[in-house]
């Protein structure tokens, strides 16, 4: 995987996830001078001997309190150790690479006032694949996520714990075995770590990057469950998707024919079948992925824009050597998008869980009841319908909107606060969890579409079930299902369920 070059301001989605995937970050070297003017003008605005917020006061309610010169570098040491108050289990390592470099390409950008060995330890953070020890919660998306940020800054100062490979080092035994040096903190820096939403945005994004991966296997498990079920594909006929005209459904309908182009099975009952109507899990699936790929874009044009801005405060301008404080540490967009990402996810697992269930029940799909050829002395597929029911309700819960809650914090100075870091964290697990009945529906569809054979599906379809089958074979009679469910789950985690139906041909997030 080759390096993400980090040019500040201008990173792409792509981008992103590669990082995100692995793939090492180094910044542009064409942002250095607006780093070092950057810098130069904090030691300007400095010289004028004004209170400047977050450069020689104290922080949130103690803004007025004034600190003299010889403070200033404990001023930033104790902001940094002070604001390490996070709880719970460490973040993932992925997540925290991927908010190392949106931090890194923020402080680039030159209006943060750090000097260039900050960012360069950040840049030399990554390169070598030292990941600070993040606890997961302790922020509410405004003033910045402060508290996950300052425990990446204290590594910084070789205060708390770093992540080398599967290693958990105290962080300054891992930057000198790395030969980096721990900083001493100057004029405005320690804030400017804290302050931002890369923490918020890190966790959104690594959701949305997941949730693309879910969204298009789906379409793959409802083509094959559309198979299983005998159902018809006269719903996504592009004559009927051209006349509501929303993008999103347009695709997803082309994709969904496009998967079961070919089928023998379709074939099979073009004609003197009984049925007028499918079940909506099947004839809506157009409109209800196609809505989710349409709100999954704009969370992902949201996201993009927020990765690529400055949420420091106070923000430098070393054109008119101004500090200016504002409030664009607050997480509210990310929040938004976060919620809309959860909704997506929400609703692409109550859909598939809709199909299981249809594939299960021998009234609606036409199939041995719970796909087992002896009902009865087998549950087949009873229970992991229920498990599927049981994630697609816990789902539920979860998807509820972060962004409309708030809290005041710092004795009512941030009185208004996004939740926009709860609201992103909550997505991997979501997206786990509908992982988890996408498997199911993978297995039921693959199963159901067993008893038609010496019919066979569409060479996509056939494609997927071979896949399968490679790792799960045929339910015949009962067996211990968990390890199929496991490996069902991988196929659809990894994306090789969208690689074996030519994903080339399934629509995106961006």
């Amino acid at each position: 995987m080759n390096d993400v070059v980090l040019r500040p301001g201008e990173v792409s989605l792509a981008e992103w996830r590669a990082i995100y995937r692995g793939a090492s970050a180094k910044l542009d070297p064409a942002s250095a001078p607006a780093i070092a003017a950057s810098a130069a003008a904090v030691e300007r605005i400095l010289a004028r001997g004004e209170p400047v917020y977050g450069i020689n006061t104290g922080f949130g309610k103690l803004a007025s309190v004034r600190i003299e010169a010889g403070d200033l570098e404990t001023l930033q040491r104790n902001i940094v150790l002070s604001h390490a108050a996070g709880v719970g289990e460490p973040s993932p390592v992925p997540v925290i690479r991927l908010m190392l470099a949106l931090k890194l390409a923020s402080l680039a950008q030159g209006a943060s006032g750090v000097q260039p060995a900050t960012v360069a330890l950040l840049e030399g953070m990554l390169v070598k694949g030292l990941t600070p020890v993040v606890p997961a919660q302790g922020s509410v998306g405004a003033s910045g996520d402060l508290a996950p940020l300052a425990h990446m800054a204290a590594t910084m100062i070789g205060v708390g714990e770093i992540f080398v490979g599967e290693s958990r080092l105290p962080a300054a035994k891992a930057l000198a075995e790395a030969g980096l040096s721990p900083l001493t903190l100057g004029p405005k820096e320690g804030l400017a770590l804290l302050n931002g939403t890369q923490f918020s945005t890190a966790n959104a994004l690594a959701g949305l990057f997941e949730a693309e991966v879910l969204f298009r296997t789906a379409l793959v498990t409802g083509a094959l469950s559309t198979e299983a079920a005998k159902g018809s594909d006269t719903p996504f006929d592009p004559r009927i998707h051209a006349l509501r005209r929303h993008a999103g459904q347009i695709e997803t309908a082309d994709a969904l024919r496009g998967l079961m182009s070919g089928s023998a099975i379709r074939a099979s009952h073009l004609k003197d079948d009984e049925r007028v109507q499918d079940p909506y899990c099947l004839r809506c699936q157009p409109q209800v992925m196609g809505a989710a790929l349409d709100v999954l874009r704009q969370a992902a044009a949201t996201l993009g824009t927020e990765a690529n801005g400055v949420s420091d405060n106070p923000l430098i301008f070393p054109d008119t050597d101004e500090a200016l404080s504002g409030g664009n540490f607050h997480a509210e967009p990310v929040a938004f998008a976060a919620d809309m990402i959860a909704l997506t996810v929400c609703e692409i697992g109550s859909l598939s869980e809709r199909r299981i269930a249809m594939l299960v029940d021998p009234a609606l799909s036409g199939l041995p009841a719970f796909l087992t050829p002896k009902p009865g002395l087998n549950s087949g597929f009873m229970i992991p319908q229920v498990t599927a029911a049981a994630l697609v309700s816990e789902n539920k819960q979860r998807a509820y909107p972060a962004s409309v809650d708030s809290i005041p914090t710092s004795a009512n100075q941030e009185d208004h606060v996004s939740m926009a870091a709860h609201g992103a964290r909550r997505l991997l697990a979501m997206v786990e969890n509908a992982t988890a009945v996408i498997g199911i529906e993978l297995l039921a569809a693959a199963q159901g579409c067993d008893f038609h054979a010496p019919l066979t599906s569409s060479p996509a379809l056939e494609s997927v079930r071979a896949l399968l089958r490679g790792k799960v074979p045929h339910l015949t009679d009962d067996r211990h299902f968990h390890p199929d469910m496991e490996a069902a789950n991988a196929l659809v985690r990894s994306g090789a369920v969208c690689d074996a139906a030519d994903g080339a041909a399934l629509p995106g997030v961006a």
